[in-house]
């Protein structure tokens, strides 16, 4: 078997970070893969915000050059110094560094850490598991952050931020399968019968959560999952009910947080950060069983388009002008 593959090449040229990067798709060979403990021939992977930062250069997202981008990969074990992974499983990888600090998953082939994988969950196709993603596994995190801070559907509706992306559109219809009424907030009014179809309740525009309210406002949400950050985050806290949830997990709005302590100690209102790219294998075990068990497979299906290799780069420059609805897979071998 050739141990030649095709692989998305960031480079760059020139130091320092105002040196300009190129993209371009590359032949490799294994030897040019960083070293792991497992080699895997991936079948799909993703395009993520972060893999649009990364690509187009936005944000100094990529640590090292080149870099093969691709936070997300899902495929077979070609090779294996790991005891828990054997040639022919089947594996999951999300974070980690890869595609920012080791070659990711925008590649037919990837070398990586065992301790990075998880199992395909089973019933669940490569094709699935990347049209999860990590959006889909963070949104999963956030609503397992909702769930320990008690906010059940009986406690009143959840909102979700920045809904018609990746990580919303599967907050919403895991939300929605497990008898939450769900509010999605979203500047794209063209996408309410998406939305909808997902499982959202209300819809609401993003400019009511965009400009500075009050410290503290009307309730009107027990919990929330917000991928925005900034005003809009500091928005979401004021309107939150008394021992309400917000679970956080993006800044597509700005990394800021312009709030007030008053939701804090005057409604108890629970701020909880939601990381996926280091978060522990039990957690992540976890996340992708639930998944497997509360995702309706339907609906994964309606939020999510498929493109080739060679489609990456404008898929990673539409992302970030908020032109992709829901979830994109990238299938390596088309």
């Amino acid at each position: 078997m050739t141990d030649k593959f095709r692989a998305l090449l960031i480079e760059k040229h020139g130091e320092g970070r105002e040196a300009p990067q190129s993209v371009r798709l590359a032949e490799l060979n294994q030897d040019d893969l960083m070293p792991g403990d497992v080699v895997v021939d991936v079948d799909h992977s993703t395009v993520n915000y972060k893999d649009g930062l990364a690509i187009t250069g936005a944000s100094p997202v990529v640590r090292r050059f080149p870099m093969i981008p691709g936070i997300d990969l899902a495929g077979t074990v070609r090779h294996s110094d790991h005891a828990d992974y054997n040639p022919g499983d089947q594996v999951v990888l999300n974070g980690w560094g890869v595609g920012e600090t080791h070659m990711g998953g925008h590649a037919e082939r990837a070398r990586v850490k065992g301790d990075w994988l998880v199992p395909l969950p089973g019933g669940m196709t490569s094709a699935d598991a990347m049209a999860i993603g990590t959006a889909g596994y963070t949104a999963m995190l956030c609503v397992l952050e909702l769930e320990r801070h008690e906010i059940n559907p009986q406690r009143g509706p959840v909102l979700v931020t920045g809904a018609a992306g990746g990580v919303g559109s599967v907050a919403i219809a895991l939300l929605s399968n497990l008898g939450y009424r769900v509010i999605a907030s979203t500047g794209r009014a063209s996408e309410s019968a998406y939305l909808k179809h997902l499982g959202a309740d209300e819809i609401i525009d993003r400019e009511e959560l965009s400009e500075k309210g009050k410290p503290l406002a009307k309730p009107r949400w027990a919990g929330a999952i917000d991928t925005v950050g900034s005003t809009t985050l500091a928005n979401v806290l004021a309107a939150t009910e008394y021992g309400g949830a917000v679970a956080a997990c993006g800044l597509a709005g700005g990394g800021d947080l312009p709030a007030s302590v008053m939701p804090f100690i005057l409604r108890g209102v629970t701020l909880a950060g939601v990381d996926s790219v280091m978060a522990p294998k039990d957690k992540r075990l976890l996340a992708w069983g639930r998944l497997a068990d509360d995702l309706d497979r339907a609906k994964l299906h309606a939020m999510s388009q498929e493109i080739g290799l060679g489609h990456v780069v404008q898929a990673a420059e539409n992302i970030l002008k908020g032109k992709i609805r829901g979830r994109m897979v990238v299938d390596v071998k088309a």
